[in-house]
């Protein structure tokens, strides 16, 4: 049974810094793609960044391109995302997700999903 947990959330000023991670569990993940979306209050859950397991290739919404980072840890199976120059437009709830195969960037792509994590960005 695929088990995503996502940790490191929290409060932070805008133009901070702040590192999720999702610890992935359950199977082998080489032949599948782990992503991060967001829900802000009122919005529908929204694509945020993606990788590819197998050959790391990523893939990121323009709203946080340039300013966040996915990546992967074969050693330790987790998935973190960096995000730096954080804004205001980017408190919600993080999710970590998941899918076999490969890039999707709509959450009905995904059939395994994290609890979410709250990250809150002052002004």
């Amino acid at each position: 049974q695929v088990q995503l947990v996502e940790s490191g959330g929290g409060l932070v000023q805008a133009g901070g810094s702040l590192r999720l991670s999702c610890a992935a569990s359950g199977r082998t993940f080489s032949s599948y793609t782990m992503a991060w979306f967001r829900q802000a209050p009122g919005n529908e859950r929204e694509f945020v960044a993606a990788i590819r397991w197998r050959d790391s290739i990523v893939l990121y919404a323009d709203s946080v391109k340039g300013r966040f980072t996915i990546s992967r840890d074969n050693a330790e199976n987790t998935v973190p995302l960096q995000m730096s120059s954080l804004k205001p437009e980017d408190t919600a709830v993080y999710y970590c997700a998941a899918k076999f195969g490969g890039f999707g960037t709509y959450k009905t792509d995904y059939s395994y999903w994290g609890q979410g994590i709250q990250v809150t960005v002052s002004s």
